[in-house]
């Protein structure tokens, strides 16, 4: 059964003052005839500007894909997603690449970081491809924000777990993009450098006024978001705000009984 989230603060409205990304109605289905899978079911949000948005939700339960069709990794087979008032579901390709350039950043769980460049030449590869130049005050805020001012030089094998994350939280933040969309950013690392991981996510929402979607099925993590989303067989069937993880597991468990 699906669920309205139409008047609910936060929800998808014909607005978009306030609003990064604005979703309407996103099905997205996978195969044909009885091969089929519905990944996603009519889901409608909004993604507020300045705030951290998590999405939880059981194996299977659609919220990659969400976050995919969020940022214009992959299209819908029907509704709309508008990322700073611009319509991306039916941008060719080439408008499409424009628009993640300018407006989208993306954090991986496995970092994704170029091994034959140093830290810093991984950090300003997306304005380099752009054919932007580095704002020399904007690169050494982000790189002191995230604490690689003395790790620069240094390719990806030279660095820890936790700094090769810093990196690409660096890289994210570089190009000043309307949203970052973090999948997973903590599972591959230990408790402790994917609690400052958490921190320095949180900060940049708090100091630097950065959006975030972030993917996880950790409810630790989920407790930094300023709202929670949980999906369930490609449905948004709870919401809850900032929360603690006693009450994001009561939800998850919930969940998984219906």
């Amino acid at each position: 059964m699906s669920t309205d989230f139409s008047k609910q603060p936060g929800s998808a409205t014909a607005s978009s003052n306030g609003v990064a990304v604005h979703a309407v109605d996103l099905y997205r289905c996978y195969g044909e005839g009885d091969t089929a899978v519905n990944a996603l079911r009519g889901v409608s949000l909004d993604v507020l500007t300045g705030h951290l948005t998590a999405v939880m939700g059981p194996s299977g339960s659609g919220k990659s894909t969400l976050m995919h069709i969020l940022a214009g990794l992959d299209k819908p087979t029907s509704g709309s997603v508008e990322i700073d008032g611009t319509e991306i579901t039916t941008l060719d390709d080439t408008a499409l690449t424009r628009l993640r350039r300018k407006h989208v950043g993306f954090i991986f769980q496995f970092f994704n970081l170029l091994p034959m460049l140093t830290a810093r030449e991984n950090i300003v590869l997306p304005l380099e491809i752009a054919g932007e130049k580095v704002d020399p005050d904007w690169f050494n805020e982000v790189v002191t924000k995230v604490r690689l001012s003395k790790r620069l030089t240094h390719r990806p094998a030279e660095l820890s777990g936790g700094q090769q994350q810093r990196v690409a939280i660096a890289r994210a933040l570089i190009t000043r993009p309307t949203v970052l969309f973090a999948d997973e950013p903590t599972g591959n690392l230990d408790s402790r450098t994917g609690g400052e991981i958490l921190d320095l996510l949180h900060d940049s929402v708090e100091t630097l006024g950065q959006t975030i979607v972030m993917v996880t099925h950790d409810a630790r993590v989920a407790t930094i978001a300023d709202r929670v989303l949980f999906l369930g067989d490609g449905e948004i069937v709870k919401e809850l705000p900032e929360t603690t993880p006693e009450e994001i597991q009561k939800a998850i468990q919930e969940i998984g009984r219906k």
